[in-house]
């Protein structure tokens, strides 16, 4: 018996944990298991194309939001070319209703919640050839009827197997981990509030896996725990076994900032600088939106503990919120947003409310006015706090974040305008508005014209004269792109003889061991007083930029008086 495991990845990086965990717990069966990953880039002809060449006996696919409707489209024309093949679904997006997903869709047999000992169970009866219908947590049909065996006792971490081996090939992959199931919260809008209780692996075999995944040299391991930091004792473990290591890998968590505690805050100080970056789902500064959502925290007591360890300058952060949550209007999450942005964070993202089937949430729908799509993500189109058009603007800002903020590509342009606005808020609405009117939202627009487009905003929108602003533009542009070429909408002013004796002074000074490694540029202001101090003084300077890093770029006026 052959069985294809298919993993639909929302991004080539991405790579699906749950199918290695299959593949790993049933390695010692008498059967023929393969993994194929493909993302939802790939052409659903070619997903068909791919799994058809394995002529699999069963395929068994990984369910959630983001490729149910591949999942439906791959497994109808599946089963038009070669009926004979069984599918089975899996995953959250199945876990719930899923009698009439089974009855509706195109499977045989559906695994409800944790897949680990159903699927084994599963495949031991199939080669054995028994009967289905003992199997706790299995959905199937048979003669147009579904069967089910009954709910299945949540498994013991312990008994997981190891899902990774030397032969897979990580490179270039984020790389999915978990040491904990469960969530100590109960979060209306959350799959995770539907089970009770967290459930953790045992430490030290914890770190036996991460060290062979470290060797691998992977780049970036993301821990999928919902809340890595709510046993003290299991989050300091780690943390201080994973600063102990000499590695380049970085380490992602989502973790609750209001239970940081001061034991781990003294430790996580002492983190080696890009070891690890948090998660922190903010989701609202309303502390009575908090309370609606069953999330017993005040934002006060959040930011208290994102603002200490932004003090470390150790670990990047990045904060959520989401819109459309109840009770939360306009003006109340425009108020969110200025809140997190004072805070000055890494990344900020802007997620809309989804109303999962099993969330409690979806059973309050209708008591806060929510309307929200049938089709995935499920995301909220309006509430009676909030209406779909203010919705769209959210969608705007949303944008405009992502690219400018979270790039962190722009920060010297951004600096330059916000100040120009009531609030954070107001600009990225502002250029966002602007974006849409241009119809830069709907046709894609090149690198260079991300930064162009300020220049346009600033004429169209505010009125305001160039000069500075392109100089200020000029500064970031060569920071983070190419320093050879500049767009012509740019000023480049450097003549050659006087490149040659500020990189001559350089070499004398024993400043630079290396002129190849350095790109030196003429503004017409003090660039780096601006970025200091926020004054604009209309003088001439010179900076070189590091080729080899972005950061260090240092003015070199003085090598000329």
């Amino acid at each position: 018996m052959k069985v294809l495991l298919v993993g639909i990845n929302s991004r080539f990086t991405h790579s699906n944990l749950a199918i290695r965990y299959l593949k790993a717990f049933t390695e010692d069966l008498n059967y023929q298991c393969l993994i194929r990953e493909f993302s939802i880039n790939d052409r659903v002809e070619r997903i068909v194309q791919e799994i058809i060449r394995e002529k699999a006996d069963i395929v068994v696919f990984s369910c959630y939001i983001w490729n149910r409707d591949y999942v439906k489209q791959i497994s109808d024309l599946l089963k038009l070319i070669d009926n004979n093949i069984k599918l089975l679904y899996g995953g959250p997006e199945v876990s719930f209703d899923s009698e009439n997903y089974l009855k509706d869709s195109f499977a045989d047999y559906l695994i409800e919640g944790e897949g680990e000992e159903t699927y084994r169970e599963f495949i031991e009866y199939m080669i054995a050839g028994n009967d289905l219908k003992d199997i706790k947590g299995l959905y199937y049909k048979e003669n147009d009827k579904i069967f089910y065996g009954g709910k299945r006792k949540l498994m013991d971490l312990n008994k997981i197997v190891f899902p990774y081996n030397i032969d897979d090939d990580l490179n270039n992959k984020i790389v999915y981990f978990e040491a904990s199931r469960g969530c100590p919260f109960n979060c209306k809008y959350c799959l995770s509030s539907t089970i009770r209780g967290v459930r953790f692996m045992d430490l030290e075999r914890v770190k036996v896996d991460l060290k062979f995944l470290i060797d691998k040299n992977v780049k970036l391991i993301k821990f999928v725990d919902r809340t890595f930091n709510c046993s003290d004792e299991f989050a300091m473990g780690i943390w201080e076994y994973l600063m102990s290591l000499e590695t380049e890998t970085t380490f992602h968590f989502e973790i609750s900032a209001d239970i940081l505690n001061d034991k781990q805050l003294k430790l996580l100080e002492k983190a080696p600088k890009g070891r690890f970056q948090f998660e922190v789902g903010v989701q609202t500064t309303n502390n009575e939106v908090l309370k609606n959502i069953n999330r017993f925290v005040v934002f006060e007591d959040i930011k208290k503990q994102v603002m200490e360890l932004k003090k470390y300058g150790n670990i990047k952060q990045h904060l959520d919120l989401i819109a459309g949550l109840p009770g939360e209007n306009f003006e109340s999450f425009k108020k969110s947003f200025n809140d997190l942005y004072a805070i000055e964070p890494d990344e900020i993202q802007l997620g809309f409310l989804k109303i999962l089937k099993g969330a409690p949430m979806k059973d309050e729908a209708e008591q806060w006015g929510i309307v929200h799509s049938n089709y995935t993500p499920y995301e909220v189109l309006k509430t009676k706090d909030i209406s779909y058009d203010e919705i769209i603007l959210l969608k705007r800002v949303e944008e405009m974040v992502d690219k400018y903020y979270n790039s962190q590509k722009f920060k010297t342009i951004l600096k330059y305008f916000t100040p120009k606005f009531e609030s954070a808020f107001d600009f990225y609405l502002c250029l966002g508005t602007f974006f849409y009117n241009k119809g830069y939202l709907s046709r894609s627009i090149s690198s260079v014209d991300y930064y162009k487009i300020f220049i346009e905003f600033n004429e169209e929108k505010l009125k305001g004269e160039n000069f500075a602003l392109k100089e200020i533009v000029k500064y970031d542009y060569l920071k983070y792109n190419k320093k050879k070429w500049l767009p012509n909408f740019l000023l480049r002013d450097v003549n050659k003889e006087t490149e040659k004796k500020i990189k001559e002074k350089l070499l004398q000074n024993d400043s630079i061991n290396n002129t190849n490694n350095i790109h030196i540029e003429k503004f017409m202001i003090n660039i780096l007083e601006y970025i200091e101090n926020n004054n604009i003084c209309e003088e001439a300077h010179y900076l070189i930029y590091d080729i080899n890093d972005e950061e260090n770029i240092k003015d070199v006026t003085y090598i000329l008086v």
